[in-house]
């Protein structure tokens, strides 16, 4: 089909994907006979009916970026031809789940049907299973709190697979890379044992996590001839997008698939590697190269920010003798007018100027929302909220990029967990006056509904306000540890006080409780997902438009508790002969001679919904729902509100951008896009001590790609938003802060508006 393979490279928006789209359609041409923009029926129809035609194999970096590579593949062949899209990780899982017999086979544990283990369900096993060790300090785990200990050591399982590093080197690799303080050998060495256990145990419960699914493939699934038989029959070819993203044993199936015939193209972003620290490796994906025809891009960013501030700034503030910031007069006359600077002393300062600078672009009409990004190194609830509130009283949508907040931020998931606890029995600990009172405000609330003729919803306001809530809460909520239960209006001395209005509402709630709670006693409720439907069809959805942050919070919840029901029914099915081979009964497993805390088995149904509570008040961030995004018209008015690591990943393009905290340290550091001990599984590591040279040489190389890469996304004005002082009053002085004192300040035309102060001090 294909003469040779490629290998494209180039720099941010130099064209890569288009090139790789390009060499798309050339190989369809080649292997149709004849590809143009029209056609033919007859030929779109042979294609389509050989189902025996193996298709291609695509790949991008992450989900969303893979649907819209996919989408552009479909649109330039016009379907003609099938074609495969996949995540690395999406692959592995599919493939693993596919031919799990095999894998049965080698391994020799119980034939069941694999299930998935979503991260929050992940961290919630692990924690019931080693919560004696961490609690008893029989482990010092690095880390500050037990949820980051555990989650550190499920990462370090998920680094070893997708390095292909076998889990029992897991320790030896600590011992000759981490130094001294950081832990003892002894410490290693149990973190080893307790994977081993971890994933010994995952896999005789039938439940896989990524960092399982990942070594299942490459270590035992890929090394076996009648899977390699199939691999090489189903696939003629390999496109793959932004391989600098990709795990390390990406390539070793891309390898193998080279060296059965199957050609193909990749794509390399020499300012990418956005997830190096987080399972990429890079520089061994570079390898490929020298397999394929080499062709470089030349820049094709024609934007004057871009043009005149990367190969002038970069170099000077990367420079090893800048890693201690200082002032940088030479770069004063240098600069140019396209890149500004908003500063102020308080952090609360800079928020409100910021806002005011993009209030002002917007109505004087030279930019529009959908134009304008603000990015940070780290967004705060506090930052991002203030943004939020203060554009949108303005007229102004904000669309946070990929926001991911705990789900029991959602005053809606408060409520509806607030209502589980008075339907079923045994969860009336859980309650106090205030989660009543934020119910009943929730649950009475008219959603937004839209009018005829308008395209705004009508404002939404709860029928039973703050004040009221709270005299019921008070007066009508009877708090007890087995079935709480919520009295009728008529017990408060003075219900002619509450009004109509929240009178019906209340009774509406009350009424509703009492039928759940008598069905539930006669077993006529099928599960815990049932009640939470019925709520939402009763009080939150009834026929309304929500907003979509509200609905994907909704979305997230059902299949959150989906997903953990389906895993506890799965805890419940362990064979009873078993249990007498182990001596496990009620009280638990036992692994290495600790003792597991009961997870599921033989619990009643109230403990499992308490433990479904108590996982998502710890703060857990729950998977996204799917879809993941909105529909293109949904963001296109609105201001993109990110973090840098998601702006990045999603290859963001914007007219303007403001760099939020511009002269924040985090800027250079790794942060929570660096997991603990990443570069000691990456391929090319020494074998030495990682030292805090090593350290600081690794940010200086993530601040020069970040810095070349958001400016070739900046298309024409950059500012530079810096506050003297951080959230935390310390003070801010991080690598860009000699860009932020010579940028232009902010005068004339792009004044702050009258009445805002402003700070343009050199």
């Amino acid at each position: 089909m294909f003469e040779y393979s490629f290998w494209i490279t180039g720099s941010s928006r130099s064209g890569k994907t288009t090139r790789l789209v390009t060499y798309f359609c050339q190989w369809i041409e080649r292997r149709m006979g004849s590809l143009g923009h029209n056609l033919s029926a007859e030929t779109t129809k042979l294609y389509r009916g050989r189902t025996q035609t193996p298709p291609i194999l695509i790949f991008a970096a992450n989900d969303d970026n893979r649907r819209d590579f996919a989408d552009r593949l479909t649109a330039a062949i016009q379907g003609c031809y099938p074609v495969l899209a996949k995540t690395p990780l999406g692959f592995f899982q599919d493939e693993v789940i596919l031919f799990w017999p095999l894998l049965i086979e080698q391994l020799d544990i119980t034939a069941q049907f694999p299930l998935r283990l979503r991260p929050e369900t992940e961290q919630d096993l692990a924690t019931k299973i080693w919560h004696s060790r961490v609690d008893e300090n029989i482990l010092q785990l690095p880390g500050t709190s037990e949820y980051t200990k555990i989650r550190r050591l499920l990462d370090l399982l998920q680094l070893a697979a997708l390095s292909g590093t076998p889990i029992e080197d897991i320790a030896s690799i600590l011992k000759e890379g981490m130094p001294e303080q950081e832990g003892t050998p002894e410490l290693w060495d149990s973190m080893e044992q307790m994977l081993l256990e971890w994933r010994g145990w995952c896999l005789k419960q039938g439940l896989l996590t990524y960092g399982i699914i990942c070594e299942l493939y490459w270590r035992y699934l890929l090394p076996e001839p009648r899977y390699q038989q199939h691999l090489q029959r189903r696939y003629q070819a390999i496109l793959a997008d932004d391989v600098d993203e990709y795990p390390a044993i990406a390539r070793n199936l891309f390898d193998f698939l080279l060296n059965r015939g199957t050609l193909g193209a990749f794509t390399y972003n020499r300012d990418g590697q956005v997830r190096l620290g987080l399972n990429a490796d890079p520089n061994y994906l570079a390898g490929l190269a020298s397999r394929c025809q080499l062709e470089t891009l030349p820049d094709s960013v024609t934007s004057s920010v871009a043009d005149e501030l990367t190969e002038m700034v970069v170099p000077s503030l990367v420079a090893p003798q800048e890693l201690t910031i200082g002032y940088e007069p030479a770069l004063t006359s240098s600069l140019p007018a396209s890149l500004l600077s908003i500063q102020t002393t308080s952090r609360a300062q800079l928020l409100q100027q910021t806002a005011q600078v993009i209030i002002n672009a917007v109505k004087s009409g030279q930019v529009q929302p959908a134009e304008i990004a603000v990015i940070a190194p780290g967004l705060d609830a506090i930052g991002r909220y203030t943004l939020m509130e203060i554009l949108i009283s303005q007229g102004i949508a904000v669309e946070p990029l990929n926001d991911q907040r705990p789900l029991i931020s959602s005053p809606m998931v408060r409520a509806l967990l607030s209502l589980l606890a008075l339907v079923y029995p045994g969860l009336g600990r859980l309650l106090d006056r205030e989660a009543i009172a934020e119910m009943l405000v929730v649950l009475s609330t008219k959603q937004e509904v839209f009018v005829e003729n308008s395209a705004q919803p009508e404002p939404s306001a709860p029928c039973i306000d703050a004040v009221r809530a709270g005299l019921l809460s008070d007066y009508c909520y009877v708090p007890d540890p087995q079935q709480p239960r919520l009295l009728p209006m008529e017990s408060f001395e003075r219900w002619d006080r509450i009004g109509h209005r929240a009178a019906v509402a209340y009774s509406e709630i009350v009424q509703w409780l009492e039928v759940q709670r008598e069905q539930q006693q006669q077993r006529l409720i099928p599960s815990v997902l049932a009640i939470l439907d019925r709520a939402i069809q009763k009080f939150l959805w009834n026929g309304s438009h929500l907003p979509y942050d509200q609905l994907a919070a909704i979305r997230e919840l059902m299949e959150t508790a989906q997903h953990y029901w389906e895993v506890d029914r799965r805890l419940r099915q362990i064979p009873r002969e078993d249990e007498g081979e182990r001596g496990r009964g009620e009280e638990g497993d036992t692994l290495a001679g600790y003792k597991i805390l009961p997870i599921a088995r033989n619990a009643p149904a109230h403990n499992t919904i308490a433990q479904f509570i108590e996982m998502l008040r710890r703060g857990t961030v729950t998977a996204n729902p799917y879809p993941v995004r909105r529909l293109p018209r949904a963001a296109q008015q609105a201001v993109t509100l990110a973090t840098i690591f998601q702006y990045r990943a999603a290859k963001g393009c914007h007219r303007w951008h403001f760099w939020l905290d511009a002269g924040s340290p985090l800027w250079s550091r790794g942060g929570a896009a660096a997991l603990f001990g990443a570069p000691l599984f990456l391929q090319e590591w020494s074998g030495r001590p990682w030292t805090e040279e090593d350290k600081t040489n690794a940010d200086r190389q993530r601040l020069q790609r970040i810095l070349r890469d958001l400016l070739r996304r900046a298309q024409e004005r950059v500012y530079l938003c810096h506050s003297d002082l951080a959230i935390n009053g310390s003070d801010q002085d991080g690598p860009l802060l000699a860009l932020v004192n010579a940028a232009v300040p902010l005068t004339g035309e792009f004044a702050l508006g009258s009445g805002s102060s402003q700070n343009s001090r050199k």
